[in-house]
């Protein structure tokens, strides 16, 4: 590895252009045409984890030369962000002299008292300030909200599928080259298989096993899952919710029945023999609730919750 492998590479390799970002044909030309306009609407971008609607909304905001302020809609869940943060950017001047863009990404983690309130933001000052959200669950964006947007749904046509993993593939390998790490090509295409269209559970993981091992091979395929489980542990130990709520979101794909008999496949391990039966009976009672719950991300953050608050680590 250089000297670079500090750095996230998910940011280190964000496109910077829109024609850099891996989208299918209709979206990349819709934002092309923005880009060359140098100005558009309130947008909404819409759609599954990790295929590009941040780093697009970036790109394009970048292209036309405008100021942003950044929003973590995870993070910033509440009117204080509002009223004391974007409220004081989107009243003041551009110093680009143009017009200015919130980007809130995440925008579905705002509680339902926020999205209101941004509801006014917008409608009170577009005449100085565009706003961009990005939202992987269209349906927890309130319906006033959406209509103050143009709304732009992250699809891929399945004719579209073999070429854009095939465009990836070529991205993925010229990092690793970048970044001084071999790799086996059927490897790499194992991976995208795995999680595609998600681009940044790729690189990621590529990145996490690259700096531990040096190297791509069939290792990466037979550890993910477990090397993904130790991670949770330790977010978990260290009581980090936040970070136990992002590993949730980051691995939707794994159901919770699965992570949580991996808690109980190593619960002699990770607790002690009093806070046992209470971890036991916790998962159990989740597990059983995740087959009638509506939103399984949401059950599954709540089972770790609980499980952080009862739990004796040894």
């Amino acid at each position: 590895m250089n000297n670079t492998d500090h750095f996230v590479w998910v940011e280190k390799y964000r496109p910077t252009k829109v024609s850099e970002v891996i989208l299918p044909e209709d979206l990349k030309n819709l934002f092309t045409n923005f880009a060359k306009q140098g100005d558009f609407p309130n947008l909404l971008l819409a759609g599954p984890k990790g295929m590009g609607k941040t780093s697009v909304a970036k790109a394009l905001i970048s292209e036309i030369g405008a100021d942003v302020y950044f929003v973590n809609g995870s993070l910033a869940r509440n009117m204080d962000m509002l009223r004391d943060q974007v409220s004081q950017f989107v009243t003041t001047v551009s110093f680009t002299g143009g017009r200015k863009y919130v980007l809130i990404d995440e925008a579905d983690g705002l509680n339902p008292l926020t999205q209101p309130a941004l509801k006014a933001f917008i409608e009170e000052f577009s005449h100085n300030a565009g706003f961009i959200l990005t939202a992987n669950h269209l349906a927890k964006i309130i319906p006033e909200l959406q209509s103050r947007c143009s709304v732009i749904e992250f699809k891929i046509p399945g004719s579209e599928k073999p070429k854009l993993a095939m465009e990836f593939m070529k991205r993925l390998m010229l990092i690793l080259h970048e970044e001084g790490v071999s790799f086996e090509k059927a490897v790499l295409a194992s991976l995208i298989q795995k999680w595609f269209p998600d681009w940044r559970r790729v690189l990621n993981e590529v990145q996490r096993y690259a700096t531990q091992h040096g190297a791509i091979d069939n290792g990466i395929l037979a550890n993910l899952s477990e090397t993904s489980i130790d991670q949770l542990v330790e977010l978990m130990r260290k009581k980090d919710y936040t970070g136990v709520r992002k590993w949730v979101t980051e691995n939707s794909d794994t159901p919770g029945p699965v992570v949580f008999r991996a808690f109980y496949d190593r619960a002699g391990n990770l607790f002690t023999p009093a806070s046992v039966p209470e971890m036991v009976i916790a998962f159990a009672k989740y597990g059983f609730q995740s087959v009638f719950a509506v939103d399984q991300e949401v059950n599954t953050a709540a089972a770790l919750a609980e499980a952080m608050l009862v739990a004796e680590w040894k």
